[in-house]
């Protein structure tokens, strides 16, 4: 039986002392706290507003779910592997997870419209065409297929943990710091009490981008929002389910709401 010290007990009470002192938080701070799930359920009871939108800017490693995914999986065959129930090759698996990964640091990395995303694959099957031409091909080929990169099942779950534990902290940060859009006023929360900015509809304007094709096919886009004070950087915020969001709006952007112009709301929000 291990003998506990005084110094060991310490150690071993500090995260749950961590975790009691942020519920007690939570707690006492549960009036004041005006999170985003807060004032989107404020705005859905709101009788005087039928369409809002509330939103955030995600972190650029929310990109990076097609690697979190695939890690996932490697993860789970590598499990079966190593237990002996899965006959396959973990270099090869490696490689997969590999090539994944770069094209997932391409899209974060480069914004590349479609323009430019065609451009590219006309040369890549020029270059190949030509190296068939020339009997090269599968020499050239062979240096991609050669490519391997052998992991055990631990490795990629640390990876897997690595771009869930950003895109978690992105999402918590998201809680506190965002922007809720309705047809009269825009609201700009920073923190997590009532620290925040209104903006009437007249003093900002608000744009669609989904420039960057490859972000688009992940479901991403922009929102940019400029203000009439030219002394005011715009804000571009990064959100998922752009198309959705883009139509939503539109709608809000096209209206303008009267304190309880209708009897009932037909219309919605999204968060």
């Amino acid at each position: 039986m291990l003998a506990w010290t005084w110094q060991k007990t310490a150690v071993f009470c500090v995260p749950f002392v961590l975790v009691g002192i942020a519920l007690a938080a939570m707690v006492l701070l549960r009036k004041t706290l005006r999170t985003r799930v807060r004032i989107a359920a404020h705005l859905r009871d709101d009788p005087d507003i039928n369409e809002w939108l509330v939103v955030f800017g995600w972190s650029r490693k929310a990109l990076y779910v097609p690697t979190i995914i695939a890690s996932l999986i490697c993860w789970l065959l590598m499990l079966l592997f190593e237990a002996g129930h899965l006959g396959i090759d973990p270099g090869v698996l490696g490689g997969i997870w590999l090539a994944v990964f770069i094209l997932n640091f391409l899209v974060d990395e480069y914004e590349m419209s479609i323009k430019v995303l065609m451009l590219l694959l006309l040369c890549a099957a020029v270059l190949f065409i030509w190296l068939a031409f020339l009997g090269w091909l599968g020499g050239f080929l062979s240096i991609f297929t050669a490519i391997r990169a052998s992991m055990n099942s631990t490795v990629y779950l640390t990876l897997a943990a690595l771009f869930l534990l950003a895109v978690g902290i992105a999402w918590l940060k998201g809680l506190f710091y965002y922007v809720a859009i309705t047809p009269n006023y825009l609201n700009i929360q920073i923190g997590p009490t009532e620290t925040g900015e209104q903006v009437s509809r007249e003093e900002y304007s608000t744009r669609i981008d989904t420039g960057d094709f490859l972000e688009r096919m992940l479901g991403f886009g922009r929102i940019v929002i400029t203000f009439s004070d030219q002394r005011r950087q715009p804000m571009l915020l990064l959100v998922g389910r752009i198309g959705r969001k883009a139509a939503r709006l539109e709608s809000i952007r096209g209206k303008l709401a009267v304190d309880r112009y209708q009897s009932s709301r037909e219309g919605g929000g999204d968060v």
